[in-house]
């Protein structure tokens, strides 16, 4: 027996290692990853280059139609491309990061998103993670999953995380923009983040990833019913 084709939503704050998580389990179930952060991020970068976001976050009302032209897809896996060209690297700076929020809250490119993310969706078994996955992009998922995680321990991870990519941050910075981001997040009049009714808390703060995935196993198989075909799985 294997898990049937559904749809699991991962949902939670930043730098609670969403992407991460759904990325491990995709490879350990053989799901598709749809990371719609990143979708974000690439309006944000857009944005920001086309000079429709301003430095105090004022965005320009021609972003909507900007949009129409936009081509942001995934490539050579969970790679995202503007066009032909590679952006992933781009879209992971903290001058993206410290406005994505703001770009996220706007309702008409959250339903820009959500139309792409529902396409890309289509044929399921899909794992995706975001702040609004299970409460309002897929609020029939399956599986729902809400991550957190102490605010120190994901200011460090995602300190770490710039330092490793040859950036230079500062640590109180970086703890401002994660609580910034938290409170637009939770607030923003769309799509706040929060936790769906039906879904089951992960809080990693002390956890590492071989952790993770021993839980969201423990919970698939317990959810569908598979506790005594382990072998099956993966």
């Amino acid at each position: 027996m294997r898990i049937p084709d559904i749809t699991i939503a991962v949902d939670g704050y930043s730098s609670t290692g969403k992407s991460t998580f759904a990325r491990l389990i995709a490879k350990h179930f053989d799901f598709l990853y749809l990371d719609s952060g990143a979708m974000y991020r690439g309006v944000t970068l857009f944005a920001q280059e086309q000079g429709l976001i301003a430095p105090d976050n004022t965005i320009d009302p021609a972003l909507e139609k900007a949009l129409e032209g936009l081509d942001l897809h995934f490539g050579q896996g969970t790679v995202l491309f503007m066009g032909d060209r590679n952006i992933e690297k781009e879209i992971r700076t903290m001058e993206v990061s410290s406005q994505v929020s703001p770009i996220a809250a706007v309702p008409y490119v959250r339903s820009w998103v959500d139309d792409r993310l529902h396409a890309f969706a289509a044929s399921g078994r899909v794992i995706m993670d975001g702040r609004d996955i299970g409460t309002t992009v897929f609020p029939n998922a399956e599986v729902k999953v809400f991550m957190t995680a102490r605010p120190e321990v994901r200011a460090q991870r995602r300190y770490d995380e710039l330092v490793s990519k040859g950036e230079h941050p500062v640590f109180e910075e970086v703890m401002k923009n994660l609580q910034e981001r938290d409170y637009i997040d939770s607030h923003r009049e769309t799509s706040p983040l929060r936790r769906a009714e039906d879904a089951f808390e992960l809080n990693n703060s002390d956890m590492g990833l071989t952790e993770e995935v021993a839980w969201a196993e423990g919970l698939i198989r317990g959810k569908f019913g598979l506790l005594d075909a382990p072998e099956e799985i993966g």
